[in-house]
């Protein structure tokens, strides 16, 4: 779909526009405002009916075989250690200069020496929040802000620090040094989208990894600050 009639139209990227718009309100209406239930959940349905009947399925947002699972699990891995590692050594230390510490999600503090809640919520890092989130995020909204400029590289790459900013206020319940945290959590995983031919099991599974360490450095003890 990349005639007059298709992607390009001005029609289909004003729609795109719209659902954009939605969406951003969508987060902002749960995370900042909390007037709205978990943005998640409804960016999740909204994603998979849009792509569907508007793109024709759901290849359009990246959810398709790659063509290498190597090299998809490789940058996925990459950028979980680059994501750890910007926030335990340079995002979170230069954050706390002015602002407090983060917030860990209330009842974390659980998981320590539990291995029953742990694995509970590991289930819920690679449901929830890896397929879940990576879906809403860098498959849905990433590829409607990508629609409005045709879908060109510049288009996407704009939309990556768009989105973003966007998954920063939706852990708008950290604080201030958890948005930027956040922020640089989804710049990373766009960045890795865009570098895996934007194949989405990539930002998936690295999505997955980084959330998994979390609950591991919580059960051992291991500090994270």
């Amino acid at each position: 779909m990349s005639s007059v009639t298709g992607t390009d139209s001005p029609g289909f990227r004003a729609i795109s526009a719209v659902e954009f718009v939605l969406g951003a309100a969508i987060v902002v209406g749960h995370n900042v405002l909390r007037v709205l239930p978990n943005e998640v959940p409804i960016l999740f349905v909204l994603g998979l009916v849009s792509l569907r009947v508007r793109d024709g399925g759901w290849a359009a947002m990246g959810l398709r075989k790659p063509e290498s699972w190597g090299r998809v699990l490789g940058i996925a891995v990459a950028a979980a250690a680059a994501r750890l590692a910007l926030g335990e050594w340079v995002v979170e230390p230069l954050a706390m200069r002015i602002w407090p510490p983060s917030k860990a999600p209330e009842g974390v503090e659980k998981i320590a020496g539990d291995w029953k809640t742990a694995l509970l919520y590991l289930a819920l890092v690679w449901t929830f929040a890896a397929f879940g989130e990576e879906i809403s995020y860098r498959g849905y909204l990433l590829t409607r802000a990508a629609d409005v400029g045709r879908r060109t590289t510049l288009a996407y790459v704009i939309s990556v620090v768009l989105v973003a900013i966007l998954f920063g206020y939706g852990h708008f319940y950290k604080g201030p040094t958890g948005i930027l945290d956040s922020g640089m959590a989804g710049l990373v995983l766009g960045v890795a989208y865009l570098a895996s031919g934007r194949n989405l099991w990539t930002t998936i599974l690295a999505h997955g990894f980084i959330d998994t360490f979390g609950v591991a450095a919580l059960y051992f003890g291991w500090s994270t600050t």
